[in-house]
């Protein structure tokens, strides 16, 4: 296959690598140069700009010596390298001594040290570190970032390698030079100890392990430059080494062994690298928890105001004489007669909701209520309120979150009159006694009953008929409660 080029035409020859993003074949030039071409689709919003980053003054680099295209593939040639790290630590049995581990890991940092401010590599791995003119040298910039840009369908694949894969690149966050830190700590796991921090079968696994897992020790390595290996591998970005510092500390690791007090005090310094990577851990995993939270709960959010959109429209159409105002968050409230019914906008439930007592089994991302208010009667009774809880409490235990009705009522053996009855409760306290397998003086009045705005016909005609009555004067009290048993209807520890 010949192409055509910039600077001249390129034969191309058999397979020799490829990756997530393209294949690499031989080339040679009409005038004998030999090289490697790189082959990358053209995909789906991707541009060839994207290809290529400003890399003047930048050393340990693999350069970019001519390009041009196919009809479905821009074409990138390189100079041929010796070969890849991946394929020397096969070579080699996985791992390397000290010394050659920190001759490479300094080739490599001396790049990031030179791109810091400039240009992110984004899928650092030994796949594209290769042995050129002596040197390691990085390769494959642009791809990422052209993977990232495109829409099809194996762009994560191309976008990072799960085994050297910063934590912000699985949250999805934007990468910076301290993802590049991270993946350059993994491979400096894998030079010293044979193998990535983290290995699995599973993309999932891995995903937490990144996330969230703890780096074993690097046992095999002297304390200096496990500590620095632990710290590249922060799960904060901003805990993490700069490129700088590690050329520095590299250079240093590099030198003649410590003295035997420069040693103790080493190991003291990684035993504190170890500790802060356990609080830095906990803080990460907090706040993924957050992050989980927000997402769930602008999901609520968006739910809430389609349900409670149609069940307004519902009520209006069929009573267009009622008057209506907005509440807060969303909600609004229906003027009708003596009765008044709203609909308030959701509110965040926080993890520390239900106290000490058993929280249930069961998580509430989000917590509202519909208020149903009448004049008082000869009894006191003022009328009814239900709960709405964005939630995964389907017995099923398939985890999905979505709104359920629920409400409450006071235990009969309390004889306590209460002025609405059933009731809404927040999460809390009062409410997870309710939910608890034991006798208390909450329960529930109402079975946890799912929301969809595709099926609300029973919701909504139920409320309309209690609205109805209640703007004439007639709602009172239930005759029965629970009105409908509450049993099996959300799921327990």
């Amino acid at each position: 296959m010949r192409i055509t080029c910039k600077n001249g035409v390129w034969e191309l020859g058999d397979r020799i690598g490829g990756g997530g993003y393209g294949q690499v074949l031989e080339a040679r030039s009409e005038s004998g140069v030999n090289g490697a071409a790189k082959l990358v689709p053209k995909e789906p919003g991707a541009e060839r700009e994207l290809l290529f980053a400003e890399l003047d003054g930048v050393r340990n680099v693999v350069p970019i010596i001519d390009d041009g295209e196919t009809d479905d593939a821009w074409v990138l040639v390189m100079p041929r390298a010796e070969r890849s790290l991946e394929e020397h630590l096969k070579q080699v049995g996985g791992s390397l001594d000290v010394g050659s581990a920190v001759a490479v890991l300094r080739d490599i940092a001396v790049t990031l040290a030179d791109l810091e401010g400039r240009v992110v590599h984004r899928d650092l791995k030994p796949g594209n570190v290769l042995l050129l003119d002596g040197h390691w040298c990085l390769a494959d910039f642009g791809i990422a970032r052209y993977a990232d840009a495109t829409t099809a369908p194996d762009t994560r694949k191309g976008a990072f390698s799960v085994l050297y894969a910063a934590p912000e690149r699985w949250s999805n966050e934007r990468a910076t030079a301290a993802t590049d830190v991270y993946s350059f700590g993994c491979i400096a796991y894998e030079l010293l100890s044979g193998a990535p921090p983290f290995t699995g079968g599973y993309v999932h696994e891995l995903r937490e392990a990144h996330l969230h897992g703890d780096v074993p020790h690097l046992v095999s390595a002297p304390a200096v430059l496990a500590a620095l290996v632990e710290e590249c591998l922060y799960k904060s970005p901003q805990a993490r080494p700069n490129a700088v510092n590690l050329v520095k500390r590299l250079e240093r690791a590099a030198e003649q062994a410590a003295s035997p007090g420069l040693a103790a005090l080493q190991e003291a310094n990684r035993a504190q690298a170890v500790s802060k990577a356990a609080s830095v851990r906990a803080e990460s995993v907090a706040q993924s928890e957050q992050q989980r939270r927000a997402g769930l709960f602008e999901a609520a959010t968006r739910s809430f105001a389609r349900i409670a959109d149609a069940f307004k429209d519902a009520l209006t159409s069929n009573a267009p004489g009622a008057v209506v105002q907005a509440v807060r968050g969303g909600g609004w409230e229906i003027h009708l007669g003596q009765a008044v019914l709203t609909l308030t906008g959701p509110t965040p439930t926080a993890e520390s909701a239900w106290g000490s007592w058993d929280r249930p089994g069961f998580d509430v991302i989000a917590h509202t209520e519909i208020d149903l208010l009448i004049p008082a009667d000869s009894y006191g009774y003022e009328g009814r309120e239900h709960s709405l809880w964005f939630c995964d409490a389907a017995p099923t235990g398939q985890g999905s979150y979505q709104w359920f009705e629920t409400a409450f009522m006071v235990s009969p053996l309390l004889n306590r009159p209460v002025r609405q009855d059933p009731f809404a409760l927040d999460p809390g306290t009062e409410a997870a006694k309710a939910l608890w397998t034991g006798m208390a003086e909450w329960q529930l009045a109402w079975p946890f009953t799912p929301l969809t705005v595709d099926d609300l016909d029973e919701f909504i005609g139920r409320w309309a008929g209690w609205l109805a009555t209640a703007s004439n004067g007639r709602l009172s009290h239930p005759s029965s409660m629970p009105e409908r048993r509450p049993e099996n209807s959300f799921r327990r520890r």
